[in-house]
């Protein structure tokens, strides 16, 4: 059903999420992220094509590799992270992304602050 939307109306559809999203390929280098580069992690365009593991500091980068290997390997399809910053929960989500017969395509990461979230009580349902 995708095929029924233009790239426009896609683009603003991934732009609108309360998220970030971003994409990496099978040969770990970043081909889309969402948004304007401004977020909790900005993006710079230049970001495009580079590999991941050079866009995380070398303390980080170990766990890049593990995380894209067991992606890779399938030995993992899914993974989850969340921390402090600037007074925020942020909550990182990573997932493999898969063709039908099951090849692996890459990974899409995506972010989101969830600080708002964590406070809800009770119900709010739409009138």
């Amino acid at each position: 059903m995708i095929e029924n939307l233009s790239w426009s109306v896609l683009k603003s559809i991934l732009n609108t999420l309360p998220l970030e999203i971003t994409f990496i390929d099978e040969d770990d280098s970043v081909r889309y992220f969402s948004g304007s580069g401004r977020g909790i992690f900005p993006r710079d365009p230049s970001l495009i094509g580079m590999k991941v593991q050079d866009c995380h500091p070398a303390s980080s980068r170990p766990a890049v590799n593990r995380l894209l290997d067991s992606f890779k390997n399938d030995r993992a399809s899914f993974a989850e992270s969340w921390m402090n910053k600037d007074g925020k929960k942020i909550y990182v989500r990573y997932a493999a992304v898969r063709s039908d017969d099951g090849r692996y395509l890459g990974c899409v990461e995506t972010v989101q602050d969830i600080t708002d979230i964590q406070k809800l009580q009770g119900e709010k349902r739409l009138d």
